[in-house]
């Protein structure tokens, strides 16, 4: 009887100036059965890419020479493969302004520092969660939603308007189908964000606009016209059910 191969380890790349943190941080994640590859800051951390080929990429917002937000969008716009590795940005507590940004640039989630050790991992599952764990089968018996010429396919995590493939985050994606699932309801931010994320909005957070108006941008004819996510004033956002 053969034994049972063990599965590889879910690799993340950790981009991070701070050294004793990144320790911390490779040590916990470590014992927690991830594989992780610390570079010390923006331009290692854009040269591991692709000899890593990580699943997840945790960056820090702060570093010296090239900083986080123009990692992020260098990370955006690489080849497919690794212009899709969702990114986890560490942002400064206390600075909505720089998690606003961090999210307009592509990335999936942020952490506030200092943080947690076990709120990161929470979040790394999270986002892979959301994304889809690798090794983890496609769930065959879900349907693909379509609204008129937009067309979302839940297996293949795929968004398309008549022939064009929308670039989303995989956090707007997920944003998109909750919304999607439940077209025709008005859904608060509070309720958008819990059943996407599982958690509920903190009272100040309101970066649920800032994913809302890149979905827009990505699946609008005309994202300052909206005819798919409407604004309902003063309660949140509803998903039309009538489309083009």
């Amino acid at each position: 009887m053969k034994p049972m191969s063990t599965p590889a380890p879910v690799r993340l790349l950790m981009i991070e100036d701070d050294a004793r943190l990144a320790h911390m941080v490779v040590d916990y994640l470590g014992q927690s059965g991830f594989a992780v590859t610390h570079a010390g800051d923006g331009e290692a951390g854009l040269e591991q890419l692709p000899l890593v080929q990580p699943e997840l990429v945790i960056l820090d917002l702060m570093m010296p020479g090239i900083d986080g937000l123009e990692v992020c969008r260098r990370i955006r716009s690489l080849p497919d493969g690794l212009a899709r590795i969702p990114v986890l940005m560490l942002t400064a507590k206390g600075d909505p302004m720089d998690r606003i940004i961090g999210l307009e640039l592509g990335a999936d989630d942020y952490l506030p520092k200092p943080f947690e050790p076990r709120e990161l991992l929470a979040r790394v599952r999270a986002v892979l969660r959301r994304r889809g764990e690798p090794g983890q089968p496609a769930n065959k018996s879900t349907p693909t939603l379509r609204f008129g010429s937009l067309e979302i396919d839940r297996d293949a995590r795929t968004v398309q308007v008549g022939e064009t493939v929308c670039d989303l985050t995989s956090y707007q994606f997920d944003l998109l189908v909750a919304m999607a699932e439940r077209a025709g309801r008005v859904l608060t931010r509070d309720q958008i964000m819990e059943a996407v994320r599982g958690r509920e909005l903190e009272a100040f957070d309101r970066s649920i606009d800032v994913h809302i108006g890149r979905i827009r941008n990505a699946i609008e004819a005309d994202s300052k016209d909206p005819k798919r996510i409407l604004t309902v004033r003063g309660v949140g956002y509803v998903f039309a059910k009538q489309q083009d």
